[in-house]
């Protein structure tokens, strides 16, 4: 009605928004601050609106209200803590054992089942051992090297089908290890009534904890009252004449009736086999009843509780739940894992592994749902957050309706043949429990890409230098049965060749190609600068990986042109960064796309733990999200950012290949990127849970394709190069490759089988046989026989075989080959899966004009922000840096003056690294207010002084120097009650100090791993996941504090006595310092309040310190758990550069 305007924030705080109230009674709410311009004494406070929190401006009124203010309101409505009293029904965690509960079936009847439902000896040991000893899902390492189950030649799981689909970009995914607190698995049961009026029977909902049910909780379930839930039971067992699709169909009449006959819990079941009866597989089952029930507009009035043999791992579960199961409950699984005890196979009791099974299995349930960026399983439900690779129309419509399915593949005809040759294969006895073979080879069964014969191949070929070597593993690669979509393309042969003396030779070629990004950490050091060395040497660029890189090796033929900045920020400094031709953004990892780099704490080893600016011994996990990139117009400022501290080089963006990265591309060029990155699914990594690398990403072949075509629909294609990564094996591969959209390809799993991997996936053991994959030094230095020629003759071998393909398609420069799908036929298949495919969608162009761009001919990708203040400054300043004399310089500033300082900083680390300049350092006082990532890679040497303001992601990545921002002269609020600073500030910090006489919003401090900071209040989640420096809070902080923190420490001044529940309690503790064994403590303190009061002319520090008798007992001491008092403090004067 107009009278209220309203700004609410989501409960994660991923979107900034500051407000401002003035004296002439002026209230202004926008994204950033600094958007009005107001003289310092008109303003009587200014704020933030924090996660989940709400603004109203009630303009009939004129009040403004805050959220406790609307809480109170909404509160007083009805009396809904008496309603849910009353009705509500918590179904608790009480868990009985097996021998009160359950019959455990015979041992004959359980292997049927196993045999039955495909749960192979590889899953009991690989998946559900791990889960139930542990608590977590088992670590794997490399890729996934098998066909895409309708490739396959073997009876693959329907669960198979269905790829995980992860934000990127264009939203963020969520922290599920340091962010929990935002999410929720709580699953309400019973009927949902309308959401515009409010009774007491809203309240009539039965409360679980997990959609994960124990047999405990299933049996409460069935065993509620039936008046309210009632519920009917609806067997999956069919007559095979009846037929699948027909069987499907009834099972949903079945369903419809249940509900309008009042049923509110539809119990789908597969329990209670039959020799020789069909059954629906679960997945369908739940899919078709939901869609049907939506259809019937009955779907809020029941809900789907699936009793299935089908699930083990945590995919299975969440594929149950996107597609509508309100709960399961894994019945085979723990009926599997309750006789692996009782054998001796688990080595726990029964009742202990089924409550670690559902334990990982919640754990992990979470971690799919935050790559999606989503926080509860309720917004999970239904969602349908999965793309099918491989399964017909007919099927999605009637199971899957609306799901994302581009090539068509398996009909219902295919699934029941599968289904034949299960039940035929269950009742017979000499027919064992099927091994498996999915994750590590095994002979006979699923094929691997990386098969003992092909790394053999490969060996020889690259040790001997021969090209008729290199042919022998070719033909191993090109001969083997269909295991990628581009096996199924085959190249022209009716094309007039050419000779291959008039094809441009390798040292043209070998350009477009890079080393993938891998680690050091992951690799060794002995092989990271072989590959590096190699690469350089041809002319090509190795990627240095997220774990940074020593700075021993800047300007030598061992450093990486490629420089990775990830989400983990680990060993990201201003001296790091101008050492690059190129700075990689990895938004996502093909292996597991939606979630973070993983270096078990085995790996962490000294050399590791001073790059990286972390604790030598400490596991590193990668926040799944960068935490300055929550939209497309975060990653356009890193892009900046970046470009600003290295004008000189190109900056890339990793992608992962799923439905709708074609307009994630483009966007990502409208951002200003310079190269894209499309990686498949298949794509290797170090350490992985093996649901990701099984589950997530789909092929390249796809996502190149969308790539290249919607880039160039959008005249987008001239201004950007796409690479291609994951799976590439030879010159084959890389024609291929170009034809579908490629102009430079990524190899990495290659490069290592090179250098003596035998592919043994043991990488994240630190147990690495060839001394490839670890930093065991013993290994390294016994077992690694590997060089640089090694990878040099894998590189020309690829270019030369490119070449002779070249020759055949009568195609002398390989930019020719790019986009050029009529060179490009279709093969049949072998079987009728792989012949239902339509793979029509990756060839065509969508009606593209001829004449638009196949590939890039722009040099660089230029933003439209020219920076000319930047500009202005370098100017003016660069001959004090050159002469290294310093000096002051003053400027005002605007909101859209972004990256402040970073120019500056980029000069100074390319000439004197991250602190050559702090002896002389450039002074720069600065008015008004700044905008986004003021201070971002701040190098020693530069000091930066602020009257006013300034935005989201101050003090990003700084190295050294100094940045003081404080509120204008004039000004009449009290600074430790308005914002200052905005969010994720210090992201990835190595060093420098930081002051702000204001508070701080959302993240303060998140991946500090040197910095010292003050700041006199802070949002929700500050210091997460720290590993050094000290921070300093002389106010109020949000939830959540120090989540995942492992070094440095922090002060915290708690006047409230709040702080201790606002604390994440996982890995750290809480100390007073006004005893006299924290004497030290309290000094330091103190000395940092002085600095703070000196720097900031801070009203609130100066009574804290004319007061600190006072004051000193209301601070705590926040340490990492496993860090002593004893060395903390002096380990962190004593940082490192």
């Amino acid at each position: 009605d107009g009278r209220y305007a309203v700004c609410m924030l989501d409960r994660n705080g991923l979107r900034p928004s500051r407000w401002v109230t003035t004296r002439q009674g002026y209230f202004v709410v926008a994204s950033e601050a600094g958007v009005t311009e107001e003289k310092p004494e008109d303003v009587l406070a200014k704020g933030r609106v924090g996660p989940g929190q709400i603004l109203v401006v009630d303009t009939e009124k004129g009040e403004l209200l805050h959220t406790e203010d609307i809480d109170k309101r909404l509160k007083e409505g009805q009396p809904y803590r008496k309603w849910l009293g009353d009705r509500g029904k918590r179904i608790g965690s009480r868990f009985k054992s097996s021998s009160d509960s359950r019959q455990l079936p015979d041992a004959n009847t359980l292997k049927i089942a196993q045999k039955r439902f495909q749960l192979t000896l590889e899953e009991r040991e690989q998946v559900l051992r791990p889960l139930a000893e542990n608590g977590q899902e088992a670590t794997g390492s490399m890729g996934d090297d098998t066909p895409m189950a309708v490739l396959s030649t073997k009876t693959r799981s329907l669960y198979d089908y269905f790829r995980q689909q992860f934000a990127q970009v264009t939203n963020p995914p969520i922290d599920p290890l340091r962010e929990a607190v935002v999410m929720s698995l709580e699953t309400c049961v019973g009927r949902e009534l309308g959401m515009f009026y409010e009774t007491p029977e809203h309240a009539d909902r039965a409360i679980l904890t997990s959609p994960v049910l124990s047999h405990y909780k299933f049996e409460t379930l069935q065993g509620l009252s039936q008046s309210e839930y009632g519920s009917e039971y609806l067997s999956l067992h069919y007559d095979g004449a009846l037929g699948l699709e027909q069987a499907i169909k009834n099972l949903c009449l079945k369903a419809e009736l249940a509900v309008k006959d009042k049923k509110v819990l539809l119990m789908l079941s597969d329990t209670g086999l039959e020799k020789g009866q069909h059954t629906i597989h679960a997945l369908m089952a739940t899919g078709a009843v939901h869609h049907h029930l939506m259809k019937q507009g009955l779907r809020c009035d029941a809900n789907l509780i699936i009793e299935t043999a089908t699930v083990r791992d945590t995919h299975h579960f969440a594929a149950l739940i996107g597609f509508g199961a309100t709960a399961v409950y894994p019945y085979l699984a723990m009926d599997v894992i309750e006789s692996q005890v009782n054998a001796g196979g688990i080595l726990t009791d029964v009742e202990t592994a089924l409550k670690n099974y559902l334990k990982g299995i919640n754990k992990g349930l979470m971690k799919i749902m935050s790559k999606m960026g989503i926080s509860t399983i309720a917004s999970y439900r239904g969602a349908q957050l999965f793309e099918a690779v491989g399964i017909h129309s007919d099927v999605a419509d009637l199971c899957f309706c609306g799901v994302t399915s581009r090539i068509q593949g398996a009909t219902f005809s295919d699934f029941e043949a599968d289904q034949k040759k299960l039940v035929k294969n269950a009742w017979l006895d000499r027919k064992p429990i099927e091994p498996g073979g999915m994750h590590k080879y095994v002979h006979g069964q699923e094929y691997h890409a990386f098969n003992p014969d092909v790394v053999t191949a490969l060996h020889q070929a690259v040790r001997s230098g021969e090209m008729s070597d290199y042919r022998v593993y070719a033909n191993l690669v090109q001969d083997r049965p269909v295991a990628a979509i581009r096996d199924l393309f085959v190249l022209r042969s009716d094309l007039e060749s050419i000779d291959i003396s008039k094809v441009q030779p390798i040292e043209e070629i070998l350009p477009r190609f890079d080393s993938a990004g891998m680690s050091l950490g992951a690799l060794s050091p002995e092989a990271h600068e072989a590959i590096a060395t190699a690469m350089n040497r041809l002319g090509g660029r190795s990627n240095s990986g997220e774990g940074g890189e020593d700075p021993v090796r800047f300007g030598t033929e061992k450093v990486s042109k490629i420089k990775q900045v990830a989400s983990g920020r680990f060993g990201v400094t201003p001296h790091y960064l101008v050492n690059a031709e190129v700075l990689q953004i990895k938004v996502a990892q093909g292996a597991k796309p939606g979630e973070g780099g993983q270096l078990p704490g085995g790996k962490v080893n000294t050399l590791i733990a001073r790059l990286r600016f972390s604790v030598p011994g400490v596991t590193l996990i990668s926040p799944p999200p960068h935490h300055d990139i929550y939209s497309i117009e975060d990653l356009a400022q890193l892009i900046f950012d970046l470009k600003q501290v290295n004008p000189k080089a190109l900056v890339s963006v990793k992608l992962v290949s799923e439905p709708g990265v074609g307009t994630i591309a483009s966007g990502v060029a409208k951002a200003y990127a310079d190269l894209i990155t499309i990686s498949g699914y298949d794509g290797g990594t170090a350490a992985s849970p093996t649901t990701s690398i099984r589950y997530a990403g789909s092929p390249w072949e796809l996502g190149v394709s969308e790539a290249h075509q919607a880039l160039r629909s959008n005249d987008l294609r001239d201004k950007v190069r796409l690479q291609v990564d994951g799976g590439l094996k030879g010159g084959l591969d890389v024609v291929k490759a170009a034809i579908l959209g490629g102009e430079s390809f990524g190899f990495g799993t290659i490069p290592m089988i090179a250098l003596g991997c035998k592919y043994l996936r043991i990488c994240h053991l630190n147990n690495c046989a060839t001394g490839v994959a670890t930093q065991h030094e013993q290994l390294r230095e016994e077992n690694f026989h590997g060089g640089a020629e090694n990878v040099m003759n894998f590189f020309r071998f690829v270019a030369e075989e490119s070449r002779e393909w070249m020759a055949v398609l009568g195609v002398s420069r390989l930019e020719d080959l790019v986009g050029r799908t009529d060179l490009l036929e279709v093969l049949e298949g072998h079987t009728a899966k792989q012949k239902g495919l339509d793979l029509s969608s990756i060839l065509v162009n969508d009606g593209i004009p001829a004449e638009k761009p196949h590939f890039c001919t722009q040099e660089t990708n230029d933003p439209y922000d020219k920076a000319e203040l930047a500009e202005d400054m370098v100017k003016a300043i660069l001959p004090a840096i050159e002469n290294k004399r310093g000096g002051a310089f003053s400027y005002e500033v605007k909101n859209y003056h972004r990256s402040i300082g970073a120019r500056l900083s980029g000069e100074i680390a390319r000439r004197y690294g991250n602190q050559g300049m702090a002896d002389q350092p450039v002074t720069l006082n600065l008015q008004g207010t700044a905008g986004q990532s003021f201070g971002v890679w701040n190098a020693g040497g530069l000091n930066m002084t602020l009257d006013g303001d300034a935005n989201d992601y101050v003090g990003k990545g700084m190295a050294g120097g100094k940045l003081v921002i404080r509120p204008p002269k004039g000004s009449v609020f009290k600074s430790q009650d308005a914002a200052i600073v905005g969010n994720t500030c210090l992201y990835g910090a190595t060093g420098g100090e930081l002051f702000a006489a204001g508070r701080a919003g959302e993240r303060f401090g998140v991946r500090n791993s040197g910095a010292h900071a003050i700041v006199e209040g802070a949002g929700d989640h500050c210091c997460e996941y720290m590993t050094g420096g000290v921070i300093t809070v002389l106010g109020s902080t949000g939830c959540n504090f120090g989540a995942g923190m492992t070094g440095g420490f922090a002060y915290v001044l708690d006047m409230e006595n709040c702080f201790f529940d606002r604390i994440n309690s996982e890995l750290i503790e809480l100390d007073r310092i006004s005893d006299e064994s924290t004497e030290a403590y309290r000094d330091h303190l103190f000395s940092l309040i002085e600095v703070h009061v000196r720097e900031t002319g801070s009203a609130w520090g100066k009574e804290i310190c004319d007061d600190f008798a006072r004051y000193v007992g209301k601070f705590w001491l926040v340490t990492p758990k496993a860090a002593s008092l004893d060395s903390l403090l002096s380990n962190t004067r004593s940082r490192p550069e």
